[in-house]
């Protein structure tokens, strides 16, 4: 591969397609310009279809990037589009294919383009997922058909490195998950709450991201209610804001919050939170909760950082190796009585306990490591 410009190509979700993933790929896209690379987005027309969809909107409420070019192209259900899609792809004449991987449904689709572009295009893939949270059948097959034409990966979680190993001995490398500077800097805590109708009195700490089985929503419910026996709320004026779009069926949830009778500790805001939104979630609170049942990795995480907010995160997949315990944020195991323990610990401690050992860390968490990572791997 040729050591000075590159022409790179990413894969993946990107506008006016919504959600991390398209952020990532995004901030991924501009690191390589800063670099003085040619990098362009390759995104879905369809990337699922709608009844396989749990939100409400796959799309972006807010206007495309201006400084990007997103070409919109690839539809994960039709197999002559990805033969087309690959023909225009291959005559692009990348000197490099990144692409995303975090769902074994687009297996068929991205493997199959991938398979098409012809061998002076090294093809790297960015891993999140290998063994997806929510298992179905036929995940091992597509995978195992996607993984094939692919030269090299990247990994997010250790975890998620040894999954992989299932699947392929091509090279492969684990860097954390960078950290996210795309939704603007924060604001003074009294216009965070203004902003979101929050009341300034109360203390919040944060629930951040779509709602699935797996981010154990309702075993911090569970906590909530466990810290209302404790007279917890008594002694500390904390509420716990939820800022997220369901992501499977909410009446769960309802009907946990009013057997529990802890809606008088919750600040509900269940729709999706637009990139302009993000700054005031993260300015108004406190700390960010991740009561996670499994995981790889999160975004969330990285993204607390860049705000300079510790974290309360559960021991399971590489949650807890972003944090150092008592520096950077607290560790739980993932259950009830440990959890409680942490967020009672943590609302113990002086403003800004953990700021200066947060701003210190995040050094480590750069898109510069991706980018020199992935040239490694292509030599």
């Amino acid at each position: 591969m040729q050591e000075n410009k590159l022409k790179v190509i990413i894969i993946g979700p990107a506008h006016p397609l919504r959600g991390g993933l398209a952020t990532y790929n995004e901030r991924l896209c501009r690191e390589w310009l800063l670099q003085g690379h040619d990098c362009s987005i390759i995104t879905f027309s369809l990337q699922y279809p709608g009844f396989l969809f749990p939100g409400t909107t796959q799309y972006s409420e807010e206007p495309a990037p201006k400084d990007l070019r997103i070409r919109v192209m690839l539809n994960s259900i039709n197999p002559i589009n990805w033969i087309l899609s690959a023909m225009r792809i291959r005559k692009m004449q990348a000197d490099l294919v990144i692409v995303r991987y975090w769902l074994p449904f687009m297996g068929p689709c991205l493997g199959s383009v991938l398979r098409l572009l012809g061998k002076k295009t090294k093809i790297i893939c960015i891993a999140d997922n290998i063994i997806p949270h929510e298992k179905r059948f036929m995940d091992h097959a597509f995978t195992r058909y996607f993984v094939k034409p692919i030269d090299g990966f990247i990994t997010m979680s250790e975890k998620v490195l040894e999954d992989l190993k299932q699947f392929s001995q091509k090279p492969a490398r684990y860097v954390p998950h960078p950290v996210y500077d795309t939704f603007g800097d924060a604001v003074d805590r009294k216009t965070a709450c203004q902003q979101l109708k929050l009341d300034e009195g109360f203390r919040y700490f944060l629930f951040f991201g779509f709602i699935r089985k797996y981010k154990g929503l309702d075993l911090l419910f569970e906590v909530i209610a466990l810290l209302k026996e404790h007279h917890f709320f008594e002694k500390y004026p904390v509420r716990f804001l939820i800022a997220g779009e369901f992501y499977e069926d909410r009446s769960g949830y309802d009907a946990m919050v009013q057997r529990l009778q802890i809606a008088d500790y919750l600040e509900m805001h269940t729709h999706f939170i637009n990139d302009s939104e993000v700054k005031f979630y993260f300015s108004a609170s406190e700390v960010v909760i991740q009561p996670y049942r499994n995981a790889t990795q999160s975004g969330i995480t990285p993204l607390s950082y860049f705000y300079n907010k510790p974290t309360i995160v559960t021991q399971v997949g590489g949650l807890a190796k972003f944090v150092k315990h008592g520096q950077t944020g607290l560790i739980a195991d993932s259950d009830v009585n440990s959890l409680c323990e942490q967020i009672e610990h943590f609302a113990e401690l002086p403003e800004n306990t953990f700021k200066e050992e947060i701003i210190a860390a995040k050094k480590n968490f750069t898109w510069d490591n991706i980018t020199q990572t992935m040239l490694k791997l292509c030599e």
